[in-house]
């Protein structure tokens, strides 16, 4: 049976101050897990505002309508991934919002829920072998990292163990993960974990190696990277002019990447820097709100020591580029 999901607001205060939801606003959760951000955001931009939530996890979504019945038709939970905003605004016949929130974050069930096999510590760790290798955000997906494992070349799990995993000695668990399937699959966490082992990939590194793969499997098999990259640029394009974006990531390449996109965005020329004029014509579409991420405070940590590797970031989209 599921366990309850469980879903921790982190950064809530900080979150709201910058996203800054108002009566008669239309807010949109892009990754609204088990609703928590969500609800804050409807008690702050109370009576009328209104919010639209997004998630590819359709346990998310109904245990998210539990949380929210309270708000009634305030609540709008769509089964999709904030890739396919644009989409899902069209549908909706809403050509503007006024802010977004995405946070990043694997929810704490699913991390909890062994069958989902997002974890290989923990309570996981003392039945791995019946944890599958699964990792699908939405578990109607195809794709599962025993999938990946089974199919992907060697060059292929290479590179996924060494862009998404930063993984030293990718290239030999790729090939002993070769090799190994030509015998019997992998098929659980532990036969994954047991590979992990006797290749020694990563022993003297400052985080465990089996975390790093394991990151690097969820990252291939959810397209985690490519659809924050698509979801960031398509949320400040439903931005209302003034209105905000905040961003929580909880590894360097998500944060990277937020950083990156939002950075892009504030400089609007992109012509070489030896150029005289202009003649790109690209214009600045928005504001950088933090200089540097913001990260939960020690007490924080403390209740929630998941949320210990939490960054948040955040921009306004600018007038003139709206």
């Amino acid at each position: 049976m599921a366990s309850p999901f469980e879903h921790r607001p982190v950064l809530l205060a900080k979150a709201l101050e910058l996203l800054d939801p108002r009566p008669a606003s239309v807010i949109v959760d892009g990754t609204v897990g088990g609703g928590g951000h969500a609800a804050a955001i409807l008690d702050r931009s109370a009576p009328d505002g209104r919010l639209i939530g997004l998630d590819r996890d359709e346990e998310a979504l109904e245990a998210a309508s539990q949380r929210l019945a309270p708000y009634g038709d305030r609540a709008r939970l769509i089964h999709s991934s904030f890739r396919s905003l644009s989409a899902v605004l069209k549908e909706l016949d809403i050509p503007r919002v006024d802010g977004v929130l995405l946070d990043l974050g694997v929810s704490s069930h699913q991390l909890d829920e062994v069958r989902r096999g997002f974890r290989f510590g923990g309570r996981a760790a003392t039945d791995a072998a019946r944890v599958p290798l699964d990792m699908r955000m939405d578990p109607k997906a195809q794709t599962t990292a025993a999938g990946l494992l089974a199919r992907l070349p060697e060059a292929g799990l290479e590179r996924c163990f060494r862009e998404y995993g930063e993984l030293p000695g990718a290239r030999r668990l790729a090939r002993a993960i070769v090799d190994r399937r030509k015998t019997r699959p992998l098929e659980t966490a532990a036969d994954l974990l047991e590979l992990i082992r006797e290749t020694g990939v990563g022993r003297r590194r400052r985080h465990n190696p089996a975390t790093l793969v394991f990151q690097a499997l969820r990252i291939a098999v959810n397209d985690e990277l490519a659809a924050l990259e698509e979801g960031l640029a398509v949320a400040i394009e439903a931005l209302r002019p003034t209105r905000r974006i905040v961003v929580l990531s909880y590894h360097s390449l998500e944060d990277r990447i937020v950083k990156n996109v939002f950075r892009d965005g504030a400089r609007g020329c992109v012509c070489p820097p030896k150029t005289p004029v202009c003649i790109c014509g690209r214009l600045p579409t928005v504001r950088v709100l933090t200089r540097r991420p913001l990260t939960p405070s020690e007490d924080e940590i403390a209740e929630n020591p998941r949320a210990r590797s939490a960054r948040l970031r955040a921009a306004e989209r600018l007038p003139e580029a709206a």
